[in-house]
């Protein structure tokens, strides 16, 4: 791996030193959040988004509750184009969502822009963005440090020229590739920008300062967030917005420790897609907010319709291990994390009964699950699921969750081996539907060489007729209906003693029995479901006579 040919941001870019603030502070309240999926992510898709799928997806950011959507480049294409006039033209964008348009500094291009959103009703900003770090100044755009400033302030000059005067218009600006642009300059710049836009508490100027290409740890881009924070003028008239991209992997922290830093906007996708690996994921950073009891201000709470919808606009799947929405997020097959899971589940199930509130309502403290799926309007259904990996919690559980079936400790045990060889021969997991049949076929006798004919229980006295080799053998015991049939096989059949039973009810009303016994020098578990606790038991005794060899 040829490092030495890479030198690390600090030999790239001053970094801002001293006394920071951004490590102490906490996040108590949400930033606004302004998804970019229309316009940036967009422009990531090797197939654009057609004028439908453009549609659909604003209506789902106005459903989610997004204050503020990038909608669009309309002077790069003339689909966007007709998408912001049809904005203006259509009331599809309620009167509270402020709509943001992208332009480069150039004149035609400014033109163009303010001529798509000529007739909005809705707030409009007006976004002017140019590149500004050295390598983007030198090489792309064959400009030094004056005659960049020189066009970007004559950019913001033609924007306010030319929309300056529609009363319902902000403006904003972003020095592209701020992360790896100097200090000062980007400074200077802003401030030029500032104070040509005459920026005021009543008509704010946005400035974004965007993570174009990330390069660094996300406490660099935090203390060059604060830099800009503590030492802009204007301040008080300025909303200080951050847009990371996600080439270190880093996006979402970059975006928590720059709101930490004093950033109040953050542009980003529902799911993080855009160019090379993605912009910031506005559902990942909104969720952890919600995790740590802050309200994201964004409906998260139908989480799958949302990635479905995202996936037909965009034709891009949503990964299986993507924070949160992601179909196995919730999902535990390691044996260890389903018991503690299957334990949380029940203790909150028990507090909230104690509490007399609903489990919804009750604080959420499960181990491995750091929000409650239902949040989200998921159900439980595949919070654990079985597989090699798995455990005798994670079974229990399923057969608890599934069928009502509630096992003996020892029992799990015993089952859990029998599940173990049967993944460990298939290598796939396996269904709930499937853990079922395999408890059945386990402990339950297919072939009945004896059988319980009749049996009745009077004042103490239990009557047993049982059927083997083509004969009934009739007995009376003073005894229990369990005991008399233990007692009665051992005198027709091979001896068999019970050495514990459990009884309950299962989710239908079902009564369940099981028997552990012992016979032929064995020890083993048999199951059984009657209409009432003495005829599951005796069902499961029968089971267990004809398991023996």
């Amino acid at each position: 791996m040829p490092s030495y040919r890479y030198r690390d941001v600090h030999r790239r870019v001053k970094v801002p030193a001293g006394h920071r603030d951004w490590p102490s502070a906490r996040i108590t309240t949400a930033p606004l959040w302004v998804p970019v999926d229309l316009r940036d992510g967009n422009q990531a898709l090797a197939e654009p988004m057609d004028p439908a799928r453009k549609r659909r997806f604003f209506e789902l950011l106005v459903t989610m509750g997004y204050k503020e959507i990038e909608v669009g480049y309309p002077s790069a294409s003339q689909t966007d184009f007709d998408f912001v006039r049809l904005l203006a033209e259509c009331p599809i964008a309620p009167l509270d969502v402020a709509l943001v348009v992208f332009t480069p500094a150039r004149r035609d291009l400014i033109a163009r822009t303010v001529e798509s959103v000529r007739g909005i009703t809705n707030d409009v900003i007006i976004h002017l963005y140019t590149a500004t770090a050295p390598v983007w100044r030198e090489v792309v755009l064959g400009k030094d440090r004056k005659q960049l400033r020189e066009l970007i302030v004559t950019g913001a000059r033609d924007v306010l020229e030319l929309a300056g005067e529609l009363p319902n218009v902000r403006f904003q600006f972003s020095p592209e590739v701020f992360n790896l642009t100097e200090p000062d300059f980007a400074l200077e710049i802003c401030d030029a920008v500032t104070e040509l836009w005459e920026a005021t508490p009543q008509r704010p100027v946005t400035l974004n300062l965007p993570a174009t290409v990330e390069v660094a740890t996300p406490n660099v881009y935090a203390d060059q967030i604060e830099y800009m924070h503590r030492n802009l003028a204007r301040r008080d008239a300025v909303i200080l917005s951050v847009h990371p991209h996600n080439d270190r992997g880093t996006g979402v922290a970059c975006a928590e420790l720059a709101v930490l830093a004093g950033a109040q906007r953050v542009e980003g996708c529902v799911f993080g897609n855009g160019e090379r690996t993605g912009n910031v994921d506005i559902a990942t950073l909104a969720l952890n907010l919600h995790a740590q009891g802050v309200d994201p201000m964004i409906d998260f709470s139908d989480i799958d319709e949302i990635r479905r919808t995202v996936e037909y606009c965009t034709r891009l799947p949503v990964h299986e291990r993507h924070p949160y929405v992601g179909d196995l997020v919730h999902t535990a097959f390691s044996g260890t994390h389903q018991d503690a899971i299957g334990k949380g589940m029940a203790e909150h199930r028990e507090r909230a009964a104690s509490l007399g509130v609903h489990e919804r309502e009750a604080e959420w403290r499960v181990a491995y699950l750091p929000i409650d799926p239902t949040d989200l309007g998921r159900s439980y259904d595949a919070v654990i699921r079985v597989n090699s990996q798995s455990g005798k919690g994670g079974i229990a559980y399923l057969l608890h969750t599934e069928y009502g079936l509630e096992l003996p400790r020892r029992l799990q045990i015993d089952f859990a081996q029998r599940v173990q060889e049967y993944t460990d021969d298939t290598g796939a997991e396996i269904s709930a539907e499937e853990l079922r049949a395999l408890f059945e076929q386990s402990y339950t006798a297919v072939e009945r060489r004896i059988t319980l004919v009749q049996w009745e229980f009077v004042d103490g006295t239990t009557e047993i007729v049982l059927g083997a080799h083509g004969t009934e053998h009739h007995s009376t015991h003073e005894a229990s209906p369990v005991d008399a049939l233990a007692t009665a096989l051992g005198e027709t059949a091979d001896s068999i003693e019970i050495l514990g039973l459990t009884q309950h009810a299962a989710a239908d009303g079902t009564a369940v029995s099981y028997v552990e016994y012992r016979a032929g020098g064995r020890t083993g578990w048999a199951f059984g479901l009657g209409a009432s606790p003495v005829a599951a038991s005796l069902e499961a005794v029968m089971n267990a006579a004809n398991a023996v060899p």
